[in-house]
């Protein structure tokens, strides 16, 4: 076909339409959620034939043009935490450059296709349950937007926050905490951003909401600047590493974000914040069982795993 476009990287040819209305809908989701795109996007290349390391790797360059748009968009809107956000990308730096490394070693043993997979099985799973039943409790106690203060976690973990040392208030969210925990999950989701090629956003958001107790409006572009500069760094890394990252895929699908995360952002200011988690939280679900399915239901799948024919 004369749309059909051959990836060197990658090692076969995809639509460029394809390709670029992908790019837009998860620019969208990027814009209007805070997430990255790349639980999405990583799996929806490989059902379409990329292999797994590169739409991991490929999928950060894609996420970096989404963040970018959508980061702008909030800015202008005033809901980016901007102290939050550079702790959270220092953790998320340390994190990604961590998580590049063991892809190296898995790649080296042979399981890193498997282990990307079977990891966003369980990351998706658990973060999108815990999302849709908390969001539908919400909404049937017909309950106000979450706010940054109130006692929705058990005491103990209250106190065990208010006893952490660097305590630090952050004006923008109206929250007050360690600075050491926006920290420590930044790492957690920077080797996560590496091993699955998201920027973390599905897994952020949720962390910022009923760990940090941001408010959602702040949490969306607070996430989105976050996952900018951890992206940037784990595309990098990956380029100079691994040697996973297909330039020419990457660029269709950054045009097509770079779009589509504008018209998300403007939506975001018309859902409330229960709408946007149980929405979210849809999406991860669905994609999750799509996964498994792929890896439980084709016996020759499992086969290969085992190193049977």
């Amino acid at each position: 076909m004369v749309l059909s476009l051959y990836l060197p990287i990658s090692g076969n040819a995809i639509n460029i339409l394809v390709l670029f209305g992908l790019g837009g809908a998860v620019g969208f989701l990027s814009g209007l959620f805070g997430v990255g795109g790349g639980f999405l996007m990583t799996p929806l290349l490989i059902m379409a034939g990329i292999p797994s390391t590169v739409a991991a790797a490929s999928d950060s360059n894609q996420i970096v043009a989404a963040s970018t748009s959508g980061t702008y968009a909030h800015y202008r809107l005033g809901n980016v935490d901007f102290k939050m956000g550079f702790l959270l990308l220092l953790g998320g730096v340390v994190g990604g450059t961590l998580g590049v490394q063991l892809i190296m070693v898995l790649r080296a043993m042979g399981n890193a296709d498997f282990v990307i997979k079977i990891t966003y099985v369980i990351m998706l799973g658990v973060i999108g349950s815990y999302m849709f039943v908390e969001s539908l409790q919400s909404m049937r106690q017909k309950v106000p937007e979450a706010r940054p203060t109130g006692p929705s976690r058990p005491s103990a973990y209250a106190r065990l926050i208010q006893a952490l040392p660097w305590q630090m208030k952050f004006e923008k969210s109206g929250i007050t905490l360690s600075g050491f925990l926006p920290l420590i999950l930044g790492v957690f989701v920077g080797v996560l951003a590496a091993i699955m090629g998201v920027g973390g956003g599905f897994i952020m958001v949720p962390v910022m909401v009923y760990l940090l107790r941001m408010p959602m409006h702040v949490v969306v572009g607070t996430s989105l600047f976050q996952i900018l500069f951890t992206c940037i760094n784990v595309t990098v890394m990956q380029a100079i590493t691994n040697h996973t990252v297909d330039l020419v895929l990457a660029i269709i699908l950054l045009l097509g974000s770079t779009l589509g995360a504008q018209f998300g952002a403007r939506l975001s200011r018309h859902l409330k914040a229960d709408q946007l988690k149980i929405l979210l939280a849809s999406i991860v679900l669905v994609v999750m069982v799509q996964i498994l399915v792929g890896l439980v239901w084709p016996p020759h799948l499992m086969l290969s795993y085992k190193g049977g024919h």
